[in-house]
């Protein structure tokens, strides 16, 4: 399994409604993507939240990691760029994804992007990591929970999917989520 986020930051002044009519339009796009695991069409609003920033941030779940380079090359992220500039893709090893039948009622996600330190115990940050996002799973308003690495910059992702609006917290990014895209 593979995730992947690009981020486009909006000006501040810059109308929101137009990224939520963007994924009201072209959200169902994605429904039925072989391989697949879900997307989540993300937008934070400066000051909502404790958002720093306007934001169009999806976030992606491949079963499949091949099936992301079908995306990448298609039509809909060609469409996608020519709106918004080419974006830096982002992309993570998953060590942990659960998700539950009520995925698509998602309305907000929380997401964390930590630095892992040079010459750290790789094996266990992966297992404190699993048992983190099984315990955040387990959670009556999570509908998914994601725990993710990447070695070349070597960040570690908390990806988390919930049905209402999370505590603010200083080092998590916090969406709302317009639509989620199912297999």
């Amino acid at each position: 399994m593979m995730a992947m986020q690009y981020s486009f930051t909006l000006p501040a002044d810059y109308d929101m409604t137009i990224i939520d009519r963007r994924i009201r339009e072209k959200g169902s796009m994605l429904d039925g993507f072989p391989g697949l695991g879900f997307k989540a069409y993300l937008s934070a609003r400066k000051g909502e939240y404790g958002s720093g920033e306007n934001l169009y941030a999806p976030f992606y779940l491949w079963q499949q990691p091949e099936r992301a380079s079908d995306f990448l090359t298609g039509p809909g992220f060609e469409g996608l760029t020519q709106s918004f500039g080419w974006p830096q893709v982002k992309t993570w090893i998953v060590w942990h994804a659960e998700t539950a039948p009520t995925v698509a009622e998602a309305k907000f996600a929380t997401e964390e992007i930590i630095a892992i330190d040079p010459h750290s115990p790789l094996a266990e940050i992966s297992e404190e990591e699993i048992k983190k996002a099984q315990r955040e799973a387990r959670q009556t308003d999570v509908v998914a929970s994601v725990s993710a690495f990447e070695p070349t910059s070597w960040t570690l992702v908390r990806f988390c999917l919930q049905r209402s609006a999370p505590l603010i917290a200083r080092s998590s990014q916090i969406y709302r989520v317009g639509h989620v895209s199912l297999p």
